[in-house]
């Protein structure tokens, strides 16, 4: 850890201020610096407040540990984080701050940490100032979750990532179940930036029985963006090279949890190695937006014999109103999946078992692919003397096209809205997916689906 050696001191109701220089330096030894602030007994409720030139070559994350920290990767001591959308927090026993722990503050030495985002050639001056209150407050336990009445085996429409205003979104998780309701999807996975607590604001509201909300974490770092769907544990998101991702990795298995890597593309393409994932997210925002790059990427992993559901992702981040429909809207894209059951076990094996497409809205297109029985996700020996099934809704005058190790190799116009076509496969593949395609003046992908996998790849 690179830690500074300016610190802040408070007891009950003291401030302090601590002003620290932070150079490229800093951040090329490391992505997080870290400023003590030791806290005195009795102290039961701070604010603490980051102060810097902000800019577009000047970008500073905040967030804070407790004393139980350790170096990466911690299993304890997260108190919060907001990343670069706020600049003050705080935290009592009974409240903090969206994206903050509330809970006892222990005495001891606690580590507001700076995430070095964007520092200038001719470093920055930061400064931090911090009180202390005591406030009488206790610690309340959370509430219970409301039940949710599973449904049964069927499809179901989804969102494998969204934010709230417990990272850098402006709306609630209240305001975005609302949505995901109106917009009606079955499932909606919460991925705030390195916390999970909106999943415990959540509870606090009066879910539904047609709505799975399934909580996750976006582990965001300048280097690349990674969700864990599944989990409302915390994870450590300090990731500082290569190093550190197998950490990664059995962080996400220890919880039974789906790992995926986002959005691998400009502005935030990721630059670590490549992780043991279960998913990718290959669409994500609309699809002018590069996601014909990401289908590409994926189709790369593909060939080298890796098999990865493909999800896709909207991205959305809740606004302060109920918004439907229109660019970067949730479920835009949509994840559909064939569930045993629509619950939070059911949506993470269908998505780790590949039985899923995405498509462009939550009323778009239907796309799936079976071959003799075997279905998208599933594994067969060998692509010769296979037939495909292709099952296309709602696309009555698009294209659909087969892809395979060396691209597209088959085209056909889908001439009914209820389509359902079989076509023998060539040999030597090691997978094929489907995507359905629309025409002029608007060329755009409007479904893709999951491969199907090939033992043997006979020539």
């Amino acid at each position: 850890m690179r830690i500074s050696q300016t610190g802040l001191s408070l007891l009950t109701g003291s401030e302090d201020i601590a002003h620290v220089r932070i150079t490229r330096s800093d951040q090329e030894a490391s992505a997080y610096f870290y400023v003590p602030l030791e806290l005195g007994e009795a102290v039961e409720a701070i604010t603490v407040d980051l102060q810097y030139p902000k800019g577009p070559d000047c970008i500073i994350d905040l967030g804070v540990f407790d004393p139980r920290v350790t170096g990466y990767p911690s299993a304890e001591g997260f108190r919060g984080w907001s990343g670069g959308a706020r600049s003050q927090f705080s935290i009592a026993a009974d409240a903090a701050t969206p994206g903050y722990v509330a809970g006892p503050l222990q005495a001891g030495r606690w580590l507001i940490v700076l995430g070095l985002y964007k520092i200038p050639s001719e470093a920055v001056e930061v400064t931090l100032a911090a009180r202390a209150l005591r406030t009488g407050a206790l610690a309340r336990p959370q509430p219970a979750p409301t039940p949710f009445t599973p449904r049964g085996t069927g499809w179901y429409r989804g969102d494998c990532h969204s934010h709230t205003f417990h990272s850098d979104a402006k709306g609630s998780p209240e305001l975005l179940h609302r949505t995901a309701r109106e917009a009606g999807l079955d499932f909606l996975f919460i991925t705030d930036h390195n916390t999970t607590t909106a999943w415990k604001a959540y509870f606090k509201t009066a879910s539904s029985p047609d709505l799975v909300f399934i909580p996750g974490v976006e582990i965001t770092t300048a280097d690349g963006h990674a969700n864990v769907l599944g989990t409302d544990e915390w994870i450590d998101f300090r990731l500082e090279g290569d190093a550190d991702i197998a950490a990664l990795e059995d962080a996400a298995r220890a919880r039974g949890a789906l790992l995926t890597v986002n959005h691998d593309k400009p502005p935030i393409p990721w630059l670590y190695r490549w992780p043991a994932v279960d998913c990718m997210e290959v669409w994500h925002h609309e699809w002018a937006d590069g996601n014909s790059g990401l289908g590409a990427r994926y189709d790369a992993l593909l060939r080298q014999g890796l098999k990865i559901t493909a999800i896709g992702g909207s991205d959305y981040h809740q606004a302060t109103e109920v918004r439907l429909g229109g660019p970067r809207s949730l479920g835009s894209p949509t994840t559909v999946i064939h569930a045993e059951r629509l619950d939070r076990q059911g949506v993470i094996a269908a998505l780790r078992s590949g039985r899923a497409y995405i498509t462009e809205a939550p009323d778009g297109p239907h796309l799936e692919i079976s071959s003799n029985g075997t279905p998208m996700g599933g594994t067969r020996a060998q692509s010769k003397g296979a037939d495909l099934r292709i099952v296309a809704r709602g696309a009555g005058g698009d294209l659909l096209q087969l892809i395979g190790d060396e691209g597209v190799f088959v085209q056909l116009p889908i001439d009914a809205d209820d389509w359902d076509y079989q076509i023998p496969l060539p040999s030597g593949l090691r997978f094929v997916r489907a995507q359905i395609m629309s025409g002029a003046p608007d060329p755009r992908c409007r479904a893709l689906s999951n491969p199907l996998y090939f033992q043997a790849a006979s020539r």
